[in-house]
């Protein structure tokens, strides 16, 4: 980018990552459920699992309203919804995808998008969301994530869980094209933040 105008795309001034946004198809639908203070966020992460994956869409959460569209899909008879949210009685993705499978409809993966503290909260506040079924991962590795201050250990972002759903169906190159990406936005964010072009690698437009 030649001047400062922010890119409506990416949002940033400097530089672009458009063009290295993979495309992914994905045998599930992701709902990110999306706390109101992510909206003025521009580290959120669940705004690139949306731009990427097709089967996905974002709701707003309010504490005394659910939202209408969570709740249609939530009734579409073509979806098996369960909540990402680790519990005693959760299962895996991979239960959860033969689950949906075995009863001929696509899984839906509820994924709560904010810090851990705002996660828990919905939860606790929403009646609505704690009658689904828990669905949990099983992350391969420690997060990446480089863009927020005092992130818990072993709490990954709203983008490395929507990879490592991704992994857990059974395709782990789309997973690590989304890492690949994600590893390459954090490194031009922060330079962006700084008032100047990336100097580092050019991404591989092959992801």
């Amino acid at each position: 980018m030649s001047d400062n105008t922010q890119c409506p795309g990416c949002g940033l001034k400097f530089n672009c990552v458009c063009t290295h946004l993979p495309t992914l198809t994905v045998a599930a639908h992701f709902a990110l459920l999306t706390h109101e203070n992510e909206l003025s966020r521009d580290t959120n992460t669940g705004q690139w699992l949306l731009k990427v994956v097709a089967s996905s869409s974002k709701h707003i959460w309010h504490r005394k309203q659910p939202c209408p569209a969570l709740l249609s899909l939530l009734d579409d008879e073509n979806y098996a919804a369960y909540l990402l949210f680790p519990g005693d009685e959760s299962v895996s993705v991979t239960t959860a995808q033969q689950t949906s499978l075995a009863d001929n409809k696509q899984p839906l993966f509820i994924v709560l998008d904010g810090t851990w503290q705002e996660a828990k909260k919905m939860l606790r506040k929403s009646v609505w969301l704690q009658s689904l079924p828990l669905v949990h991962i099983k992350p391969q590795q420690e997060s990446q994530y480089q863009l927020r201050r005092n992130q818990s250990a072993g709490h990954l972002c709203t983008l490395e869980v929507g990879a490592e759903i991704i992994r857990e169906l059974g395709n782990k190159q789309d997973s690590t094209r989304l890492l690949t990406f994600f590893s390459h936005y954090m490194n031009v964010f922060q330079a962006d933040k700084s008032g100047h072009l990336y100097a580092g690698e050019s991404l591989n437009r092959s992801i």
